[in-house]
């Protein structure tokens, strides 16, 4: 008989090692319990928790799961009416709370630094009879990156994070049985540092011992963590990463998020990937996406022009980046309203953007200017030359985020898209704005054909409709800084 692995088209020999490999680790270093995630639609990791002895059997056999947790908006409520007939009509495999099946992939196995005797693996879902699950965020983004292949190119980019982190003053708020609710109060807090004073060397000094958790947080999953600073804004820190391809720098979003919520959080800390936590004076944390093409032939970077093109100048696109690269980033312009709720996907991140803020507010590019949605770096006949998306929220489901830079970027190569001359004075008038709220922000991704049909149909339906959910419960809320610390602050 075979087993689940089998059935899903997905076991080879090379599996089969790598089952055997992570089933000798787990014995040999006294793992008694593994922990079995996988991503949900909001980018945080789910998943079950099993006994080393029935963690060795689900890397073959799966584990079941119920269907609904897919279906969950960012407060935890099912957004579909599952056990109504034909409440689930849209969404086939999904009725009456079915099960699904979570599959490990073996070669991701790894002991949890801040939990003695603990173990993680990363889980895609499955529907039960071995076929894929499309509303699989991580899938979207491996079926994009199967389309830029087709076309000859691969994706590599560069995590640039910014976060806050405060220290917990007292948990009561939020374990007290008599203040339960849905969903809960967070911890009360206090800042790690008092902010406006950019990457002093004073403020790094007193928010060492977070910092230092983050460090080694990172450093123990294997994330290659390039730098710590000290952000502007109070109690606000910033995270960059070295580049990798974007599948790997994907997961390793999902898994530094993870994990730095619950290191922090065992020392005395909470760490908050929300844009703007619910405190005055706030500064906004953006996710910026450096990403470049590589020739799947050559290896090399495709972004890379060796000389200027003949007779452009600085505010050329063409001066800077090869043709692809050039058709990329109009690709990127082209889609960028309709991909903005994939990059910022909480009515909280639209308050980030503001004039002068270093954040955008029109669709524009720029050489080397952070003010401008799309930021240039390099110059010709430099490796390192790349596109950097300014746009997205921390709180971005990282698949999703990655995936609608591809078939953005896909569109304006196969159509052999030109960028405007780049931008010099961003924050001016008479430029396309991106969507102010999240409402709108999902009326472009409707209306974006290309990325409807990138992502297909079927999957801008089922995430619009967990995001509209969401903006209606925002909109009955009394208290709308009550709802975003209790949404937002407290859960991401």
């Amino acid at each position: 008989m075979t087993h689940f692995a089998e059935r899903c088209d997905q076991h080879d020999a090379t599996r089969e090692a790598a089952c055997l490999q992570a089933a000798r680790h787990i014995e040999a270093s006294g793992i008694e319990r593994v922990r079995l995630g996988w991503c949900d639609a909001h980018g945080m990791l789910r998943g079950k928790t099993l006994m080393a002895h029935a963690a060795i059997q689900a890397l073959r056999n799966g584990v079941g799961m119920v269907g609904t947790l897919m279906l969950k908006d960012s407060a935890d409520r099912t957004a579909w009416k599952v056990f109504e007939p034909g409440g689930a009509h849209d969404l086939p495999g999904f009725a009456n709370a079915a099960n699904l099946m979570l599959l490990p992939d073996p070669a991701s196995f790894t002991p949890l630094p801040w939990q003695a005797n603990t173990g993680w693996l990363r889980c895609q879902p499955w529907f039960a009879d071995g076929t894929p699950v499309p509303l699989d965020t991580r899938r979207v983004l491996q079926q994009a990156l199967a389309r830029l292949a087709d076309a000859g190119y691969g994706l590599k980019t560069g995590l640039e994070v910014e976060f806050h982190i405060y220290r917990i003053t007292d948990t009561a708020p939020q374990l007290d049985p008599e203040l339960a609710s849905w969903p809960g109060l967070p911890p009360m807090v206090e800042m790690i540092h008092p902010g406006y004073n950019l990457q002093a060397e004073a403020m790094i000094d007193m928010a060492d011992e977070p910092l230092a958790i983050v460090m080694r947080t990172a450093r123990a999953l294997g994330l290659p963590l390039q730098s710590l600073e000290i952000e502007l804004g109070p109690s606000q820190v910033e995270a960059v990463f070295d580049a990798t391809d974007a599948l790997t720098a994907a997961d390793q979003m999902v898994l530094f998020r993870n994990g730095v919520r619950q290191a922090l959080r065992r020392a005395g800390y909470h760490a908050s990937f929300m844009c703007r936590p619910p405190f005055p004076n706030i500064m906004s944390s953006g996710w910026h996406l450096h990403q470049s093409l590589v020739d799947l032939t050559t290896g090399r970077n495709a972004c890379v022009r060796e000389t200027p093109a003949p007779g452009s100048t600085p505010v050329d696109a063409a001066h800077t980046l090869s043709d692809a690269g050039t058709h990329w980033l109009a690709g990127l312009l082209a889609h960028a309203r309709g991909m903005t709720a994939l990059c910022t996907p909480t009515i909280n991140g639209f308050a980030r953007f503001r004039p002068h803020a270093l954040a955008p507010q029109s669709v524009i590019w720029g050489q080397d200017n952070r003010g401008a949605m799309l930021r240039v770096v390099g110059g010709a006949g430099d490796r390192a030359t790349r596109i950097e998306n300014r746009v997205g929220e921390p709180a971005a489901n990282p698949y999703l985020y990655m995936a609608a830079q591809i078939h953005a970027g896909l569109d304006g190569l196969a159509r052999g898209l030109l960028p405007p001359p780049a931008c010099e004075a961003p924050y001016a008038e008479g430029s396309e704005k991106i969507p102010t709220q999240l409402s709108d922000a999902l009326s472009a991704l409707r209306e974006d054909a290309a990325l409807n049909a990138g992502l297909g149909e079927d999957f801008v339906r089922y995430f619009c409709r967990i995001k509209q959910q969401e903006i209606d419960r925002h909109a009955q809320a009394e208290d709308k800084t009550d709802f975003e610390r209790r949404e937002y602050f407290s859960r991401i």
